[in-house]
Protein backbone atom coordinates (compact mmCIF):
# COMPACT_ATOMS: atom_id res chain seq x y z
CA UNK A 1 0.00 0.00 0.00
CA UNK A 2 1.43 3.39 -1.05
CA UNK A 3 1.05 5.91 1.78
CA UNK A 4 2.52 8.93 0.02
CA UNK A 5 -0.92 10.54 0.02
CA UNK A 6 -0.35 11.14 3.74
CA UNK A 7 2.23 13.75 2.79
CA UNK A 8 -0.04 15.52 0.32
CA UNK A 9 -2.47 16.31 3.13
CA UNK A 10 0.25 17.44 5.57
CA UNK A 11 -0.15 21.05 6.69
CA UNK A 12 2.66 21.56 9.19
CA UNK A 13 6.19 20.63 8.09
CA UNK A 14 9.59 20.38 9.72
CA UNK A 15 12.43 20.26 7.19
CA UNK A 16 15.94 19.35 8.33
CA UNK A 17 19.02 19.98 6.18
CA UNK A 18 22.32 18.31 7.06
CA UNK A 19 25.85 19.70 7.25
CA UNK A 20 27.33 17.85 4.27
CA UNK A 21 24.60 19.22 2.00
CA UNK A 22 24.82 22.79 3.25
CA UNK A 23 28.59 22.96 2.96
CA UNK A 24 29.00 20.85 -0.19
CA UNK A 25 30.99 18.30 1.80
CA UNK A 26 33.12 20.89 3.58
CA UNK A 27 33.82 23.35 0.73
CA UNK A 28 31.89 26.20 2.38
CA UNK A 29 28.24 27.20 2.38
CA UNK A 30 26.60 26.09 -0.89
CA UNK A 31 24.55 29.23 -1.47
CA UNK A 32 23.16 28.04 -4.79
CA UNK A 33 21.81 24.87 -3.16
CA UNK A 34 20.40 26.92 -0.27
CA UNK A 35 18.53 29.13 -2.75
CA UNK A 36 17.08 26.01 -4.36
CA UNK A 37 15.75 24.60 -1.07
CA UNK A 38 14.46 28.02 -0.01
CA UNK A 39 12.54 28.35 -3.29
CA UNK A 40 10.79 25.04 -2.60
CA UNK A 41 10.00 26.01 0.99
CA UNK A 42 8.63 29.34 -0.22
CA UNK A 43 6.34 27.43 -2.58
CA UNK A 44 5.03 25.36 0.34
CA UNK A 45 4.31 28.52 2.33
CA UNK A 46 2.56 30.05 -0.67
CA UNK A 47 0.28 26.99 -0.75
CA UNK A 48 -0.70 27.63 2.89
CA UNK A 49 1.64 25.22 4.65
CA UNK A 50 3.50 26.05 7.86
CA UNK A 51 7.23 25.28 7.73
CA UNK A 52 9.95 25.15 10.37
CA UNK A 53 13.49 24.72 9.06
CA UNK A 54 16.01 22.82 11.22
CA UNK A 55 19.43 23.57 9.86
CA UNK A 56 22.77 22.02 10.62
CA UNK A 57 25.92 23.54 9.23
CA UNK A 58 27.06 26.11 11.82
CA UNK A 59 30.12 24.13 12.94
CA UNK A 60 30.95 23.00 9.41
CA UNK A 61 30.57 26.53 8.02
CA UNK A 62 32.72 27.88 10.87
CA UNK A 63 35.41 25.30 10.14
CA UNK A 64 35.56 26.52 6.54
CA UNK A 65 35.73 30.17 7.59
CA UNK A 66 38.51 29.36 10.06
CA UNK A 67 40.41 27.21 7.56
CA UNK A 68 40.08 23.99 9.60
CA UNK A 69 40.13 20.76 7.58
CA UNK A 70 39.11 18.35 10.37
CA UNK A 71 36.31 18.62 12.88
CA UNK A 72 37.89 19.55 16.25
CA UNK A 73 37.39 17.39 19.34
CA UNK A 74 37.74 20.06 22.04
CA UNK A 75 34.35 21.45 23.07
CA UNK A 76 35.61 25.07 23.19
CA UNK A 77 36.89 24.80 19.62
CA UNK A 78 33.58 23.33 18.43
CA UNK A 79 31.74 26.16 20.16
CA UNK A 80 34.01 28.74 18.58
CA UNK A 81 33.43 27.23 15.13
CA UNK A 82 29.67 27.25 15.73
CA UNK A 83 29.72 30.90 16.76
CA UNK A 84 31.63 31.90 13.63
CA UNK A 85 29.61 29.68 11.31
CA UNK A 86 26.17 30.62 12.64
CA UNK A 87 26.62 34.19 11.39
CA UNK A 88 27.19 33.15 7.80
CA UNK A 89 24.51 30.47 7.91
CA UNK A 90 21.75 32.82 9.02
CA UNK A 91 22.86 35.53 6.59
CA UNK A 92 22.58 33.03 3.74
CA UNK A 93 19.04 32.03 4.73
CA UNK A 94 17.95 35.63 5.32
CA UNK A 95 19.12 36.71 1.86
CA UNK A 96 17.57 33.68 0.15
CA UNK A 97 14.15 34.04 1.78
CA UNK A 98 14.05 37.80 1.16
CA UNK A 99 13.92 37.04 -2.56
CA UNK A 100 10.48 35.50 -1.90
CA UNK A 101 9.30 38.26 0.45
CA UNK A 102 9.54 35.96 3.45
CA UNK A 103 10.99 36.85 6.82
CA UNK A 104 13.13 34.49 8.88
CA UNK A 105 13.69 34.08 12.61
CA UNK A 106 16.71 32.50 14.29
CA UNK A 107 15.85 30.00 17.05
CA UNK A 108 18.71 28.43 19.03
CA UNK A 109 17.65 25.63 21.37
CA UNK A 110 19.42 23.52 23.95
CA UNK A 111 18.29 20.59 26.05
CA UNK A 112 17.16 22.76 28.96
CA UNK A 113 14.71 24.57 26.67
CA UNK A 114 12.88 21.29 26.09
CA UNK A 115 13.51 19.71 29.51
CA UNK A 116 11.79 22.41 31.57
CA UNK A 117 8.07 22.28 30.98
CA UNK A 118 7.49 26.05 31.01
CA UNK A 119 10.33 26.75 28.59
CA UNK A 120 9.05 23.92 26.40
CA UNK A 121 5.61 25.52 26.24
CA UNK A 122 7.15 28.94 25.58
CA UNK A 123 9.21 27.53 22.69
CA UNK A 124 6.10 25.89 21.22
CA UNK A 125 4.10 29.12 21.44
CA UNK A 126 6.89 31.11 19.80
CA UNK A 127 7.31 28.67 16.90
CA UNK A 128 3.59 28.45 16.27
CA UNK A 129 3.21 32.23 16.35
CA UNK A 130 6.04 32.67 13.87
CA UNK A 131 4.61 30.15 11.40
CA UNK A 132 1.15 31.72 11.67
CA UNK A 133 2.79 35.03 10.71
CA UNK A 134 4.35 33.32 7.65
CA UNK A 135 7.81 33.73 9.17
CA UNK A 136 10.27 30.86 8.64
CA UNK A 137 11.93 29.81 11.93
CA UNK A 138 15.47 28.59 11.33
CA UNK A 139 16.24 26.26 14.25
CA UNK A 140 19.63 24.97 15.31
CA UNK A 141 21.14 23.59 18.47
CA UNK A 142 22.79 26.31 20.56
CA UNK A 143 26.25 24.84 19.96
CA UNK A 144 28.05 27.82 21.45
CA UNK A 145 26.89 27.05 24.99
CA UNK A 146 25.93 23.37 25.21
CA UNK A 147 28.22 20.64 26.54
CA UNK A 148 28.41 16.99 25.56
CA UNK A 149 26.44 16.03 28.64
CA UNK A 150 23.38 18.08 27.67
CA UNK A 151 23.42 18.17 23.88
CA UNK A 152 20.79 16.62 21.60
CA UNK A 153 23.58 14.74 19.83
CA UNK A 154 22.55 15.52 16.26
CA UNK A 155 20.06 17.67 14.38
CA UNK A 156 18.05 14.65 13.22
CA UNK A 157 17.00 14.25 16.85
CA UNK A 158 16.42 17.99 17.16
CA UNK A 159 14.24 17.90 14.05
CA UNK A 160 12.10 15.14 15.56
CA UNK A 161 11.81 16.99 18.87
CA UNK A 162 10.70 20.13 17.03
CA UNK A 163 8.15 18.01 15.15
CA UNK A 164 6.84 16.82 18.52
CA UNK A 165 6.96 20.36 19.88
CA UNK A 166 4.73 21.90 17.18
CA UNK A 167 2.82 18.67 16.45
CA UNK A 168 3.97 18.60 12.83
CA UNK A 169 2.37 16.36 10.23
CA UNK A 170 5.61 15.65 8.38
CA UNK A 171 9.35 15.60 9.06
CA UNK A 172 11.57 15.74 5.97
CA UNK A 173 15.24 14.91 6.52
CA UNK A 174 17.40 15.99 3.59
CA UNK A 175 20.57 13.94 3.38
CA UNK A 176 23.44 13.21 1.01
CA UNK A 177 21.98 9.76 0.22
CA UNK A 178 19.02 9.20 -2.12
CA UNK A 179 17.13 7.66 0.77
CA UNK A 180 17.57 4.82 3.25
CA UNK A 181 18.92 1.55 1.87
CA UNK A 182 18.35 -1.97 3.12
CA UNK A 183 22.15 -2.17 3.64
CA UNK A 184 25.06 0.25 3.42
CA UNK A 185 25.41 1.18 -0.29
CA UNK A 186 29.06 2.10 0.30
CA UNK A 187 29.77 -1.55 1.09
CA UNK A 188 27.07 -3.37 -0.89
CA UNK A 189 26.57 -2.49 -4.55
CA UNK A 190 23.27 -4.41 -4.54
CA UNK A 191 21.73 -2.34 -1.74
CA UNK A 192 18.19 -1.15 -2.51
CA UNK A 193 16.32 1.91 -1.31
CA UNK A 194 13.48 1.21 1.13
CA UNK A 195 10.41 2.90 -0.37
CA UNK A 196 8.39 2.90 2.85
CA UNK A 197 8.21 1.19 6.21
CA UNK A 198 6.56 1.67 9.61
CA UNK A 199 8.77 4.01 11.63
CA UNK A 200 8.76 1.59 14.55
CA UNK A 201 10.03 -1.45 12.61
CA UNK A 202 12.94 -2.86 14.65
CA UNK A 203 14.62 -4.18 11.49
CA UNK A 204 15.37 -0.60 10.38
CA UNK A 205 18.08 -0.10 13.01
CA UNK A 206 19.97 -3.15 11.73
CA UNK A 207 19.86 -1.74 8.19
CA UNK A 208 21.13 1.71 9.17
CA UNK A 209 24.76 2.77 8.59
CA UNK A 210 27.13 5.31 10.19
CA UNK A 211 27.63 9.06 9.78
CA UNK A 212 30.03 11.19 7.76
CA UNK A 213 33.01 13.34 8.78
CA UNK A 214 31.19 16.68 9.02
CA UNK A 215 27.92 15.59 10.56
CA UNK A 216 27.16 13.65 13.73
CA UNK A 217 24.13 11.82 12.34
CA UNK A 218 24.06 8.70 10.19
CA UNK A 219 21.03 6.66 9.12
CA UNK A 220 20.72 5.27 12.64
CA UNK A 221 19.95 8.71 14.03
CA UNK A 222 17.45 9.30 11.23
CA UNK A 223 15.59 6.08 12.04
CA UNK A 224 15.51 7.03 15.71
CA UNK A 225 14.31 10.50 14.76
CA UNK A 226 11.47 8.96 12.77
CA UNK A 227 10.46 6.91 15.80
CA UNK A 228 10.48 10.01 17.96
CA UNK A 229 8.49 11.99 15.39
CA UNK A 230 5.95 9.17 15.25
CA UNK A 231 4.94 9.98 18.83
CA UNK A 232 3.21 13.14 17.61
CA UNK A 233 1.79 11.41 14.54
CA UNK A 234 4.37 12.83 12.10
CA UNK A 235 5.44 10.84 9.05
CA UNK A 236 9.15 11.06 8.21
CA UNK A 237 10.76 11.16 4.78
CA UNK A 238 14.51 10.60 4.37
CA UNK A 239 15.43 11.90 0.94
CA UNK A 240 18.43 13.10 -1.03
CA UNK A 241 18.77 16.85 -0.80
CA UNK A 242 20.52 17.01 -4.17
CA UNK A 243 17.58 15.39 -5.96
CA UNK A 244 15.99 18.02 -8.18
CA UNK A 245 13.01 19.68 -6.44
CA UNK A 246 13.14 17.04 -3.69
CA UNK A 247 10.97 18.95 -1.19
CA UNK A 248 8.34 19.87 -3.77
CA UNK A 249 8.15 16.31 -5.06
CA UNK A 250 7.84 14.84 -1.56
CA UNK A 251 5.01 17.28 -0.79
CA UNK A 252 3.26 16.25 -3.99
CA UNK A 253 3.29 12.62 -2.88
CA UNK A 254 5.92 11.42 -5.35
CA UNK A 255 7.71 8.20 -4.37
CA UNK A 256 11.25 9.45 -3.87
CA UNK A 257 13.41 8.75 -0.83
CA UNK A 258 12.16 6.64 2.07
CA UNK A 259 8.88 7.17 3.90
CA UNK A 260 8.87 6.01 7.52
CA UNK A 261 5.23 6.39 8.42
CA UNK A 262 3.59 6.73 11.81
CA UNK A 263 1.83 3.48 12.64
CA UNK A 264 0.73 4.31 16.18
CA UNK A 265 -1.70 6.80 17.64
CA UNK A 266 -0.15 10.17 18.61
CA UNK A 267 0.66 10.66 22.27
CA UNK A 268 -0.99 13.41 24.29
CA UNK A 269 1.01 16.65 24.45
CA UNK A 270 2.35 16.11 27.98
CA UNK A 271 3.43 12.56 27.16
CA UNK A 272 5.17 13.77 23.99
CA UNK A 273 7.17 16.11 26.18
CA UNK A 274 8.05 13.24 28.52
CA UNK A 275 8.99 10.94 25.65
CA UNK A 276 11.32 13.56 24.20
CA UNK A 277 13.39 14.06 27.34
CA UNK A 278 17.04 13.22 26.67
CA UNK A 279 18.44 13.34 30.19
CA UNK A 280 17.26 11.09 33.01
CA UNK A 281 18.32 11.32 36.65
CA UNK A 282 17.98 7.63 37.52
CA UNK A 283 16.74 4.14 36.70
CA UNK A 284 14.07 1.93 38.21
CA UNK A 285 14.49 -1.80 37.49
CA UNK A 286 11.08 -3.47 37.39
CA UNK A 287 9.92 -7.03 37.89
CA UNK A 288 8.06 -8.85 35.12
CA UNK A 289 4.67 -8.14 36.66
CA UNK A 290 5.23 -4.39 36.71
CA UNK A 291 6.48 -4.43 33.11
CA UNK A 292 3.34 -6.27 32.06
CA UNK A 293 1.10 -3.81 33.91
CA UNK A 294 2.75 -0.80 32.28
CA UNK A 295 2.85 -2.20 28.76
CA UNK A 296 -0.52 -3.93 28.56
CA UNK A 297 -2.78 -2.24 31.08
CA UNK A 298 -1.63 1.38 31.04
CA UNK A 299 -1.58 1.67 34.82
CA UNK A 300 0.61 3.60 37.23
CA UNK A 301 3.88 2.22 38.61
CA UNK A 302 3.59 1.14 42.24
CA UNK A 303 6.59 0.61 44.55
CA UNK A 304 5.84 -3.11 44.83
CA UNK A 305 6.94 -3.66 41.22
CA UNK A 306 10.40 -2.13 41.66
CA UNK A 307 13.37 -4.48 42.09
CA UNK A 308 16.13 -1.86 42.46
CA UNK A 309 16.82 1.87 42.25
CA UNK A 310 19.83 3.42 40.51
CA UNK A 311 21.08 7.01 40.55
CA UNK A 312 20.24 10.05 42.63
CA UNK A 313 17.03 11.95 41.92
CA UNK A 314 14.44 14.16 43.56
CA UNK A 315 10.65 14.18 43.46
CA UNK A 316 9.56 15.36 40.02
CA UNK A 317 12.72 14.25 38.20
CA UNK A 318 12.63 12.11 35.08
CA UNK A 319 13.67 8.46 35.51
CA UNK A 320 13.90 5.51 33.14
CA UNK A 321 12.07 2.26 33.87
CA UNK A 322 13.88 -0.87 32.65
CA UNK A 323 13.09 -4.56 32.74
CA UNK A 324 15.51 -7.01 34.33
CA UNK A 325 17.34 -7.43 31.02
CA UNK A 326 18.15 -3.72 30.91
CA UNK A 327 15.64 -2.82 28.18
CA UNK A 328 13.85 0.50 28.58
CA UNK A 329 10.10 0.01 28.88
CA UNK A 330 8.91 3.41 30.13
CA UNK A 331 9.94 6.78 31.52
CA UNK A 332 8.23 9.22 33.80
CA UNK A 333 8.33 11.76 36.62
CA UNK A 334 8.78 10.21 40.07
CA UNK A 335 6.75 11.07 43.15
CA UNK A 336 9.57 10.15 45.56
CA UNK A 337 13.31 10.83 45.76
CA UNK A 338 15.90 8.10 45.15
CA UNK A 339 16.51 7.68 48.90
CA UNK A 340 12.78 7.31 49.53
CA UNK A 341 12.35 5.00 46.53
CA UNK A 342 15.02 2.64 47.84
CA UNK A 343 13.18 2.34 51.16
CA UNK A 344 9.80 1.54 49.60
CA UNK A 345 10.96 -0.52 46.58
CA UNK A 346 9.26 -3.91 46.48
CA UNK A 347 6.75 -2.92 49.16
CA UNK A 348 2.99 -2.48 49.03
CA UNK A 349 1.74 1.13 48.89
CA UNK A 350 -0.03 0.56 52.22
CA UNK A 351 3.41 0.32 53.89
CA UNK A 352 4.76 3.68 52.62
CA UNK A 353 3.55 5.61 55.67
CA UNK A 354 5.20 3.14 58.02
CA UNK A 355 8.47 3.01 56.06
CA UNK A 356 8.88 6.75 55.51
CA UNK A 357 6.83 8.25 58.31
CA UNK A 358 4.68 10.06 55.73
CA UNK A 359 2.97 9.32 52.41
CA UNK A 360 2.45 11.72 49.55
CA UNK A 361 1.25 9.28 46.87
CA UNK A 362 0.43 5.60 46.47
CA UNK A 363 2.22 5.54 43.11
CA UNK A 364 5.92 5.81 42.50
CA UNK A 365 5.05 7.19 39.04
CA UNK A 366 1.46 8.13 38.21
CA UNK A 367 0.24 7.02 34.79
CA UNK A 368 -0.43 10.67 33.79
CA UNK A 369 3.30 11.32 34.21
CA UNK A 370 4.48 8.11 32.55
CA UNK A 371 4.97 7.12 28.94
CA UNK A 372 5.63 3.58 27.69
CA UNK A 373 8.34 3.46 25.03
Amino acid sequence: MNRRHLLQSSRRWVIKIGSSLLTDNGKGLDREAIRGWVAQIADLVKQGHEVVLVSSGAVAAGMTRLGWKERPQAIHELQAAAAVGQMGLIQAYEEAFQAFNLRTAQILLDHDDLYHRQRYLNARSTLRTLTELRVIPVVNENDTVVTDEIRFGDNDTLGALVANLIQADALVILTDQLGMYDSDPRQNALAKIIAESPAGDDALIAMAGGGGVLGRGGMTTKVRAARLAERSGANTVIVGGRIERAITRVAAGESIGTLLYAAQEPLAARKRWLAGQMQSKGVLVLDDGAVDVLQKKGKSLLPVGVKSVQGDFLRGDLVICRDQNGREVARGLVNYSSDEARKIAGQASSKILHLLGYKDDDELIHRDNLVVV
